[in-house]
């Protein structure tokens, strides 16, 4: 024999939805912006759903059970993914919407006869469900919207970013140093590098987030020459701030592009945290297998619950203050010297400054083809 209630819901459904809409749209604020096609989208599927959960004539098979699972998740993962489209809608009022079905379910089914405990349950752990299942799509797919956004800005914001550094560097050669339009282009330009960095910075998160990989690609590289190119253009815009110390010249397999990103960062990092009129100190040392790189700086020491999160992304410590920055650039040094199958590491004490320590293989420069590396968000 069928079961009452499934047979009351199936007679009722259309009037289960005039009445959830009814109070969706005196409750649910994101309600008033849809029309009713809109804003029911999935439920009218789900409400089919619970009535086969409800009816005691279909032979309840572990395949039937597992057939059903897989239903249900798609329709609440449908409701969750058309929800999450609509940027007036929140996490909060998407589960309030089940809430208010669940109610309006009970309030229809029990006008003409109790439901049994069983009948409850079914129902209870149906909608409790179809939540966790429209909830966990709502956040997947809002994260994926946020990500396509995050990649799309930073892409189209590179164009006129390329403008503007071509610009100011033209407009840098017509003076000379010393002269105060000299100094303040340069200072403009670095403004445009710093912010170049931040974009890039944010992008590669993003794909890492995303779980896309970030593709590197090697080839011999003069480490002393590579720092030392890096300090003449910090010097450039920080009026002679850094200082190299090197035993000898030493070759390695690197991405060139890359490994420069994280020394320009660590050492701009020490400009903006260190001692104001200090030198920073970057330090490159070999032996025959390995390679070390090391950015000094004097100034107040980075305590030690600091450093457990400074290479994680998003995150910047207390001592940071009012200094500008996502907190992303620490995150990918650590990925990009990973990549290079080295490590990256802080020291810091009262007295002792700040050094961030990068070792390196030595890696075989004999061969003469380009290789391509994948960082992945491990």
């Amino acid at each position: 024999m069928s079961n009452p209630a499934s047979e009351r819901l199936q007679h009722n459904a259309d009037r289960i939805m005039r009445l959830w809409e009814k109070r969706a749209r005196d409750e649910i604020s994101a309600s008033m912006h849809h029309n009713s096609l809109i804003l029911q989208n999935s439920l009218p599927q789900y409400l089919g759903f619970l009535v086969t959960e409800l009816s005691i004539t279909i032979e309840r098979t572990s395949a039937r059970i597992d057939a059903d699972k897989v239903e249900s998740d798609r329709i609440g993962r449908q409701h969750g993914r058309e929800r999450a489209g609509y940027a007036d809608y929140s996490m909060s009022q998407l589960i309030l919407e089940y809430h208010i079905l669940r109610q309006v379910v009970f309030q229809v089914l029990e006008e003409e006869a109790p439901l049994t405990p069983r009948e409850r349950d079914i129902i209870i752990s149906s909608v409790e469900q179809a939540v966790n299942d429209a909830a966990t799509q709502f956040s997947e797919t809002l994260s994926e919207i946020q990500e396509l956004f995050m990649v799309t800005l930073t892409h189209d914001l590179k164009n006129p970013l390329n403008v503007m550094r071509m610009g100011t560097q033209l407009v840098l050669r017509r003076f000379e140093r010393g002269d105060t339009h000299f100094d303040v282009t340069a200072r403009m330009l670095g403004a445009i590098n710093r912010l170049d960095t931040m974009i890039q910075n944010l992008l590669d998160a993003s794909r890492l987030r995303a779980g896309q990989s970030l593709n590197l690609t090697f080839e011999n590289c003069d480490l002393e020459q590579l720092i030392q190119e890096v300090i003449e253009d910090l010097n450039f815009a920080y009026e002679e701030r850094f200082v190299l110390v090197s035993d000898s010249a030493v070759e390695t397999r690197c991405s060139r592009k890359d490994l420069r990103r994280v020394i320009e960062n660590i050492a701009t990092n020490a400009v903006k945290y260190g001692a104001p009129d200090a030198p920073i100190t970057l330090t490159l040392q070999h032996t025959a297998t390995t390679i070390r790189i090391t950015i000094h700086n004097e100034g107040q020491p980075i305590p030690p619950e600091a450093q457990s999160i400074l290479f994680q992304q998003f995150r910047r410590t207390k001592t940071a203050g009012e200094q500008k920055g996502w907190g992303l650039g620490l995150f990918l040094a650590k990925n990009l010297i990973e990549a290079h199958r080295g490590t990256i590491e802080v020291e810091s004490g009262e007295g002792k400054g700040t050094s961030f320590i990068i070792t390196l293989p030595i890696v075989s420069t004999e061969t003469t083809q380009p290789q391509s590396n994948q960082i992945e968000n491990g």
